[in-house]
């Protein structure tokens, strides 16, 4: 499973107008390429009757899949700076499809380059970032005599306790961060003079507002 990363919220869209050209941004996140693609012509659908849909998207752990389409704007005009505000943003699967309604005055191609860059700026400032950070669950076991004090230190550390079930015993479900899990299992076992059983449960991201 891969490390932390940063990537958009669900989806967004933002609208600018530029020299009486209509720039409608659309921002969505997604784990392939065929959710990319699909994305991209449901906004082509959504706008069959615009001069341009203008896309980019990157995709993978490792940025395997990055990909512009300038949809008929100049060459290297609006998919290339589309797709460098992401890369510059460092964002992970996101694709962002940029629409526009010529409005009679031609922008030149500096003029393009720096209105599809903003475009693909606000969509995703509309959208928002978040950064995805790989926890573990952890079960820890303990018996009703340590609740009080179990509960009350676990309220108040930096880890989101996730739920407390009850039972012979009882058992609190506490989310670490990956690289923090050697501290908290020495930190819980010193809280409890080493009566906690201490299991991890699951991996899974968490995310957070960037």
């Amino acid at each position: 499973m891969r490390a932390d990363y940063r990537t958009v919220k669900t989806s967004g869209e933002s609208e600018i107008i530029i020299q009486k050209s209509r720039f409608l941004s659309y921002v969505k996140r997604v784990e392939t390429e065929q959710e990319a693609l699909a994305f991209i012509q449901e906004i082509k659908k959504l706008h069959h009757t615009a001069t341009h849909n203008c896309s980019a998207y990157i995709i993978g752990e490792h940025d395997q899949i990055q990909k512009a389409n300038d949809d008929g704007e100049p060459s290297g005009t609006a998919g290339v700076p589309m797709l460098e505000v992401l890369k510059k943003q460092g964002l992970k699967d996101t694709a962002v499809v940029v629409t526009r309604y010529f409005g009679g005055i031609k922008l030149g191609g500096g003029g393009l380059i720096r209105a599809y860059g903003r475009a693909t700026t606000e969509g995703i400032a509309a959208t928002g970032i978040v950064e995805r950070r790989l926890h573990r669950e952890m079960k820890i076991s303990i018996d009703y005599t340590w609740l009080g004090k179990v509960e009350n230190e676990a309220r108040q550390s930096p880890y989101p306790l996730h739920d407390i079930i009850y039972g012979e015993g009882v058992d609190l479900h506490m989310y670490v961060p990956l690289s923090d899990t050697d501290r908290f299992v020495d930190w819980m076992t010193e809280l409890t003079n080493g009566q906690a059983e201490i299991q991890t449960v699951s991996e899974m991201f968490l995310e957070f507002n960037v």
